[in-house]
């Protein structure tokens, strides 16, 4: 889904509030306590994280049937799929669906080691 919005608050207005505001909470808190620095913004129309300018390194959104969590490439992240385990993984996107528990998952060590690749210039996109 789009939400046609120009800040995080807006977006976080329009959002509906049942199972997958809770989810986008729940990885948004995720993101501000490994990385506080890094800034919110909307891109595409959904929440981003980047530093800023159009670096932007995370993009986060709720769909009809399911929080997507777009972070680039996974196998340049996580080669072995150990981070994501137990997680629907598309090649770049993370979906979290209402019964899939977020805290049951290594997501916060996936966040940490993208954040740190991404600090050092690494390339994670897709």
């Amino acid at each position: 889904m789009q939400y046609d919005v120009k800040t995080p608050a807006e977006y976080m207005a329009v959002l509906e509030d049942d199972w997958r505001r809770e989810k986008v909470v729940e990885i948004r808190e995720i993101i501000q306590q490994i990385a506080p620095d890094i800034v919110e913004g909307i891109n595409y129309k959904m929440l981003s994280y980047g530093d800023g300018t159009d670096n932007v390194v995370f993009h986060l959104n709720a769909q009809r049937g399911y929080v997507s969590f777009y972070v680039g490439d996974t196998k340049k992240i996580d080669p072995t799929g150990e981070l994501l385990e137990g997680i629907n993984c598309g090649k770049g996107c993370l979906r979290f669906k209402k019964t899939q528990a977020i805290k049951d998952t290594r997501l916060d060590e996936f966040i940490a080691k993208t954040v740190e690749l991404w600090r050092a210039g690494e390339d994670v996109a897709c």
